[in-house]
């Protein structure tokens, strides 16, 4: 809806091309680009958690305790000259004044929301980019203890998503969701398909749509446990992935990271076993459910680009509205 991704485009559009993002357009100061705040202001928040995860690491705490200090950090010197006492954000991802932060990243399993075999020989350039970074002050062993140890927390919390998800689905597809996709709006695409069908993860036409069409993760009209679920892998999964990249371990464990995944796989299962003992109730009642006319229509959800595609395209999804195969990723 226009009124929720307008907060979207001031991270997700032009701002990612331009100069004075990081350098600020009425400085321009490479000084200011170099310091670890000026990243604060997109790479933060439940589901991208990279300030909060560095700020209270040790990294973190180094840079905020010695920022004023030029002789710790001389911010006037280029990258590729720094001999800072800890690392910043730029030091890390910007390697040597290298522009493209996607070389000096480990994003390649989705901010760690995917089950990927993250040892894999796929991966190893990236890896070993990684341990070259960390072996300016650590050892490659420390570098890759720890690169270990992100992947051993990753691994963990794949089995708790895994979980989490075949309790939805198995409610889903018992027909005991509260409400089943057909009795909600559309989802973005035009479409009634469970919003926990990931590409080729259920490509079962139980869960709706053709083969290899996606649903949407989403976020509200729909069943409380399909919530929990997008929950559990787009927040506190992601702050296992993000503390453990950055050493704040905290983020990891206590603060939503493991144990908030803990929390969010008993409610699973407790709204789960819920829904199974009302429909049972109802069934020897002979009670006939029907989900309120609240989860079809209203004023939020009749600006989703989906209802407005069944309206004005009936029979059409977004995707017969492609005029060819990939214009959704630039549009």
């Amino acid at each position: 809806p226009p009124g929720d991704t307008a907060g979207c485009t001031f991270c997700h559009t032009s701002s990612e091309e331009r100069c004075s993002t990081c350098y600020q357009r009425h400085q321009f100061n490479p000084v200011v680009a170099r310091k670890s705040e000026q990243c604060k202001a997109c790479h933060w928040g439940k589901d991208h958690r990279d300030w909060e995860a560095y700020d209270i690491s040790i990294h973190g705490v180094v840079w905020q305790t010695n920022k004023w200090d030029p002789t710790q950090f001389d911010l006037t010197k280029k990258l590729s000259e720094a001999d800072y006492v800890g690392p910043t954000c730029q030091y890390c991802h910007l390697r040597g004044g290298h522009h493209n932060v996607q070389r000096l990243s480990t994003v390649y399993t989705s901010m760690g929301m995917s089950n990927a075999d993250r040892g894999a020989p796929l991966w190893k350039e990236k890896r070993d980019t990684w341990v070259s970074v960390c072996d300016d002050c650590h050892s490659p062993r420390f570098a890759r203890e720890n690169l270990q140890a992100m992947d051993e927390a990753c691994k963990d919390a794949g089995l708790k998503y895994t979980e989490t998800f075949k309790v939805a689905e198995n409610l889903m597809l018992d027909g005991m969701g509260e409400p089943m996709p057909k009795d909600l709006a559309p989802d973005w695409s035009g479409q009634h398909i469970w919003s926990l069908k990931i590409g080729a993860y259920h490509d079962d036409p139980r869960y709706g749509g053709k083969k290899g069409e996606s649903g949407e993760f989403r976020m509200s009209n729909c069943s409380d446990i399909e919530r929990v679920c997008f929950e559990s892998v787009g927040y506190w999964m992601t702050y296992i992935f993000k503390g453990m990249a950055h050493g704040s371990w905290n983020d990891a464990t206590y603060c939503d990271g493991s144990f908030g995944m803990d929390r969010w796989l008993v409610k699973a299962k407790a709204a789960s076993e819920q829904a199974r003992r009302f429909t049972a109730l109802e069934k020897k009642a002979g009670i006939n459910w029907v989900p309120a006319e609240f989860w079809r229509k209203g004023d939020y959800l009749d600006q989703l680009s989906g209802m407005k595609i069944v309206k004005e395209f009936p029979g059409k999804t977004i995707f017969d509205l492609c005029p060819e195969p990939g214009w959704l990723d630039t549009h």
